[in-house]
């Protein structure tokens, strides 16, 4: 009896550690259960692109609940649109779009990217739309190019947008053709998106229980509660995004033509030409993302030459204003679209401190032509020399470490005698006796 009894309750106390041990597991499974989260702003890159599918990548690996992005974007090229559109609808984890923070925009492109995300998400005060397609340069299409990609869009837009209802799909397609916008709270209305939260606690709260569909398998978000991991960008992703601002590219720009005009006046240094080029490589880069309005960047070039024409003319500085009026206006005109802007700050600034430094240089150049010549026989004029042979009148002086046949033109002057040359001609020099020294008074 006393073995039984020892027997059931060792049963008993197996199962109680495992139904503990469950339960423990259980509890250790939903304290686990996590979402990791990007932020993109700026406009639609490559290095957006790799960013987004580092994240999915991350997301499927570390099994997170859903991947989170956090978009204020003013759009971009389609093509890139387009490659973020595909990555995120290859996820096998859901991708939640939140249009974040507070004056946050999905424009352009960025409407795309958020009909496409599994569940999209407004935060008050945001606003998505304003797709209507321009040209690599920002400039209007032409008739029947404009038709052609409105139309394709159009497609593209109905059918990221069609799971959300006829309101959603007739609105998608208005922002093509009319380049309507809407607030978070008009757009949740038409069923646009699913939710307008504050931030990422209520998000959570919101999606939580929201059916989607991923790869054709529907899945319920289980987001109450769940852990928030971020996921920053690498540094390398970092400055390839900084260096795409529009601000930072015309600094680029224009610190590179003055480093690399400063080299080519005064070569040998290197430095000056190295940091040029390196700004020059770094600001085509960013020009070649970014939509640029190519008169803007020819108005800068000529900046640049009617900068160089006023040192090289000396004009008084008339150039250099011109050059500065033309610095300006590109620099106004290098982003045709009204959402890639050139901070007005940062013109101003570049353009008083390019402006100031050719001033300076000109100047300088002016003060140099003034300057009597110190080269040459022209520049022995006014030297002086002493005596080595004595002048009676004509004997020898020695002048800047060369000896010279010399006249006097006052009588005969000893040996040793200080003296300052009044004249050239050919190799011999006119000389007069120089003002005694200071210390000889």
């Amino acid at each position: 009896m006393k073995g039984k009894g020892r027997n059931w309750a060792l049963l008993v106390l197996w199962l109680v550690l495992f139904l503990s041990a469950g339960a423990a597991g259980g509890a250790q499974g939903q304290a686990a259960a996590h979402v990791d989260v990007l932020e993109i702003e700026g406009a639609v890159t490559p290095i957006m692109i790799s960013y987004i599918e580092r994240g999915i990548a991350t997301a499927e690996e570390d099994g997170a609940e859903a991947l989170v992005v956090l978009l204020n974007t003013p759009g971009g090229q389609t093509d890139l649109m387009n490659r973020v559109i595909s990555a995120m609808l290859a996820s096998d984890v859901p991708v939640v779009v939140y249009v974040y923070p507070r004056g946050a925009y999905a424009a352009s492109a960025g409407t795309l990217i958020t009909l496409a995300g599994h569940a999209a998400v407004m935060a008050p005060g945001t606003t998505i739309g304003a797709a209507s397609p321009v040209g690599s340069q920002g400039e209007d299409l032409g008739e029947t190019m404009e038709a052609k990609v409105k139309e394709d869009l159009k497609a593209q837009a109905r059918g990221l947008a069609a799971r959300r209802g006829d309101e959603a799909v007739a609105w998608a397609e208005a922002a093509i053709e009319e380049a309507r916008a809407a607030t978070a709270e008009e757009a949740l209305e038409l069923g646009v998106i699913d939710l307008v939260a504050g931030n990422l606690d209520e998000l959570l709260a919101g999606l939580d229980g929201l059916e989607v569909v991923v790869n054709d398998r529907r899945v319920v978000l289980e987001t109450a509660g769940a852990e928030v991991r971020e996921l920053p960008m690498t540094f390398p992703e970092q400055f390839l995004h900084i260096i795409t601002n529009p601000t930072v590219a015309f600094i680029l720009l224009t610190v590179g033509l003055n480093a690399l005009l400063f080299e080519l006046s005064a070569p040998g240094g290197y430095v000056a030409g190295i940091v040029g080029a390196i700004c020059l490589v770094l600001a085509f880069y960013a020009l070649g993302v970014l939509p640029v309005n190519y008169a803007g960047l020819i108005f800068i070039i000529l900046a640049f030459g009617l900068f160089i024409a006023d040192v090289k003319a000396a004009t008084g500085g008339v150039l250099t204003v011109g050059g500065v009026v033309s610095l300006v206006a590109g620099a106004l005109l290098l982003f045709n679209s009204p959402l890639y802007r050139v901070s007005i700050s940062a013109i101003v600034g570049v353009a008083l401190v390019t402006g100031l430094f050719f001033a300076f240089a000109m100047t300088k150049v002016m003060q140099i032509r003034r300057r009597p010549s110190v080269t040459g026989t022209e520049g022995l004029i006014g030297q002086l020399g002493e005596v080595r042979t004595a002048l009676e009148p004509e004997g020898t002086v020695f002048v800047r470490g060369e000896l010279w046949q010399a006249e006097s033109l006052e009588g005969p002057i000893e040996k040793g005698e200080r003296v300052e040359i009044a004249a050239v001609h050919g190799f011999r020099l006119q000389v007069r006796r120089a003002a005694p020294l200071p210390q000889e008074v």
